[in-house]
Parts: C-alpha cells; sequence; structure tokens
C-alpha cells in the first residue's frame, strides 16, 4: 500500500512566515524553515518570498515585513492546498502583546459557539499558539511549561503546558494573516453557515496535516451543533442534504437551529448529545434515512446501500403483495419503488419508516437525544413523520 505523505497546517503556514518575516527584519535570509509543531513534529517549510510589508494590503501602519509560504496538503484533498498564506509581522507599541488581525481571504467570527469570540479574526486557538511558541523561541523569550526549551508533550499527544495568555502577553507585535484565495474557497466550506464571513479560517490544532481527509471532514461538521446550541437552539434540525435544506427554508425551519450531516448522521447524533441538545430532527431524502431505519448510521451509497431492501422488507410487513415486493428490489432508485408501495395503496409505510428511524436514532445515542423524522421525495414532497417530529418541528416554528 501507498504511504500518504503528511503535509501542514494554514495555522504552520502563518508561523513559518512570521518567523521568516521576523529573520527578515534581523537581515537573514531563510529560503526554507524548521519549525516544530505543537504535537513535536518537525514541519520542513519552503518559503517562497519576503519582502518588506506594504501598507494598504490589509496592513496598518508602514514597517514590518510580509513572507508568502505555499500551502501543501500532502495526500489530504484540502481545498487551500497550494494556495499562497501571506503572514505580515509588525512591531507593535510596548505592553500591547501579540495581536492578530486577519486580511484579504481571512474570515471574521459573526456568531457565537466557536472557539474564537464574535469579532475576532478566524484564526484559531492552535495557529496563534504556534506563532506565539515560534515567535518566543527566536527572541530567547521563556516558553514555561517546556523543560530546556524543548516540546514537554504530554503522552496524550496534548500541547504542553503553557499559560499562553501570559507568553502572548511579553510579544509585542502585530500579526496579519492574508489567503486571498481564501475569498472564493470560502464558498466551499461551512463557514457562511458557521457566521465565519469575508473568508476562510486559519486552522490547525497542532500544525501538521496528516490525510485522514474522512476524519477531518467529519470533526468540520461538528461545530455547527455548538453554533446552533449558541444561538439558543436546544432542538436542532439534521440535514443529510440539500432537499432536506431547502425543504426546511421552505417551511419556516429557523436556519441557525440547521445541522449539515453529509453521510455521518451517526456521528453528529453522538456530537448533539455529548455537546448538550435534547431533541433533534432528522430532515432528508427517503433514499438516504431509509438507511437509518435499518439501522445504517453511516449513509454513503458505496458503505451502505440497503435502500431498495429495506423499503420491500417494511412495505411487504404492511400487506405488499409478492410481486409488488419483486417489483421494488428490481427498481433502479428508491423514487421508483415508491410508485409501487403508493399504487398499492400503502403510504402509511412512510410513517412506520419514520417512527424506525427516529426509534434506531435514539437507541445509538443510548435515549440520550429525542429524535424526530421527515421523510421527503427529490421535489421536497413530504411522505411520512412521526408525531416526535410533528412536535419538535411545531416548537421551532414550522409551517408545514
Amino acid at each position: 500500500m501507498k504511504k500518504l505523505r503528511g503535509g501542514y497546517t494554514t495555522g504552520a503556514c502563518a508561523a513559518a512566515g512570521a518567523l521568516a518575516a521576523l529573520k527578515f527584519l534581523r537581515g537573514e535570509e531563510c529560503p526554507a524553515l524548521e519549525i516544530e509543531a505543537l504535537d513535536g513534529t518537525m514541519l520542513q517549510i519552503p518559503v517562497k518570498a519576503v519582502r518588506p510589508a506594504k501598507a494598504g494590503e490589509g496592513v496598518e501602519g508602514a514597517g514590518g515585513a510580509t513572507a508568502e509560504i505555499v500551502k501543501f496538503s500532502g495526500d489530504d484533498p484540502d481545498i487551500t492546498n497550494g494556495a499562497s498564506v501571506f503572514t505580515t509581522l509588525q512591531k507593535g507599541a510596548a505592553g500591547q502583546g501579540l495581536v492578530f488581525r486577519a486580511g484579504k481571504g481571512v474570515g471574521h467570527v459573526t456568531k457565537p459557539g466557536l472557539q474564537i469570540p464574535v469579532g475576532e479574526p478566524s484564526i484559531n486557538p492552535g495557529p496563534r499558539k504556534l506563532i506565539a511558541r515560534v515567535l518566543a523561541r527566536e527572541l530567547g523569550i521563556d516558553v514555561s511549561g517546556e523543560a530546556g526549551g524543548s516540546a514537554a508533550v504530554r503522552g496524550n499527544g496534548a500541547p504542553p503546558d503553557v499559560d499562553w495568555a501570559a507568553l502572548m502577553a511579553k510579544l509585542d507585535f502585530t500579526v496579519t494573516i492574508s489567503i486571498p484565495a481564501g475569498v472564493e474557497l470560502a464558498k466551499q466550506t461551512l463557514n457562511p453557515v458557521l457566521g465565519v464571513e469575508g473568508g476562510i479560517s486559519v486552522i490547525g490544532t497542532t500544525g501538521v496535516l496528516r490525510p485522514m481527509s474522512e476524519e477531518g471532514f467529519k470533526n468540520s461538521l461538528v461545530p455547527q451543533i455548538d453554533v446552533a446550541l449558541a444561538a439558543g437552539f436546544e432542538d436542532i434540525v439534521f440535514v443529510p442534504g440539500k432537499i432536506g435544506e431547502k425543504l426546511a427554508a421552505k417551511i419556516g425551519l429557523p436556519r441557525p437551529s440547521l445541522v449539515q450531516t453529509s453521510n455521518f448522521i451517526g456521528f453528529l447524533l453522538d456530537a448533539a448529545a455529548e455537546h448538550g441538545a435534547k431533541r433533534v430532527l432528522l430532515l432528508g431524502h427517503i433514499g438516504k434515512l431509509v438507511k437509518v431505519a435499518a439501522g445504517n448510521f453511516y449513509t454513503h451509497n458505496r458503505i451502505s446501500d440497503a435502500r431498495l431492501e429495506t423499503l420491500a422488507a417494511y412495505a411487504a410487513a404492511e400487506g405488499l403483495g409478492q410481486k409488488g415486493v419483486q417489483a421494488i428490489l428490481a427498481a433502479n432508485a428508491s423514487e421508483d419503488a415508491l410508485e409501487i408501495i403508493d399504487g398499492a395503496g400503502l403510504q402509511h409505510v412512510y410513517t412506520v419508516l419514520a417512527e424506525r428511524a427516529s426509534a434506531r436514532s435514539e437507541r445509538h445515542v443510548f435515549g440520550k437525544l429525542k429524535v424526530g423524522t421527515v421523510l421527503l421525495t427529490y421535489s421536497g414532497r413530504v411522505l411520512g413523520m412521526d408525531e416526535a417530529a410533528r412536535e419538535i418541528g411545531r416548537h421551532l416554528g414550522w409551517k408545514l
């Protein structure tokens, strides 16, 4: 099996850029840098260019230096791969500490519930810590908790015990991060949903990007839950795709209560229970949610595709004859199977399937959540729902 290459995060790019800019201001050349990620991994990062900072590039005032680092994602299909990350370092006033600013393509936080307060540049805690540590080490400033100046990483891979606020207070610099491509790239992310406006986020827990794209994608969906809860919604709506999302908007479900799950319904049910949600409304196409009724919570069609078998079994339980069952099993898609069920006058099967999807979901999280389900067609027609869905929908103010 081919060994997948790792890379480095946008946060590591910014940290390397800050170090390159500092070296430039001190008269040193640095075509490449080695920095230590927060988990102790050593990263070799090329420096594309360093120059004096220019006013009007999202940088306040004059002076300082700007370094350009090109993001490298290895074999992880990251949308920022190849994007230039520009980091400008400017000396600040005495006592100001380390200040972060967003340049072009880096967003600002506009909703509560994320790791960064509202109004701040969307530069996550990991990159902020990495930048602070890289600068402090270069300047010979003591990094508390790191014996001998090396990374005293705990056994669980977490960063060392550092008083980050105290460390940043010692660094009187302004760091401005710009990712010009981020203006367009943000349209391919959940940032508009999460309340990050103006660009992408500068992210990375440690600075290391490992090719575990599915795990990373799953984790990127979880902040939607935090945003919904922070907006005051203990009842949240799971929409696996655009069909549920469109109907949710049409019937007046509050936009901040929506969580896009993609194929990871079970993972996000677990996250919702862990983060303190009370009830979840599953709202989506029957072809996706019928899998949940069968107990399949990862719904990618290459992994879980028992839609027709499940529809055939439940229709048979409601009285569909052998020929009808065979016709469902021979159908091309779930929508074709609906014609057979409807033709037999067995629309009640949709209610049964909704009830079953909710019951299996509640069992999945060991009763920590109340779940309701609404099943839809591609056109957005409501096929069936259970009583829990009606209760949650009414509480959220839907017009259905």
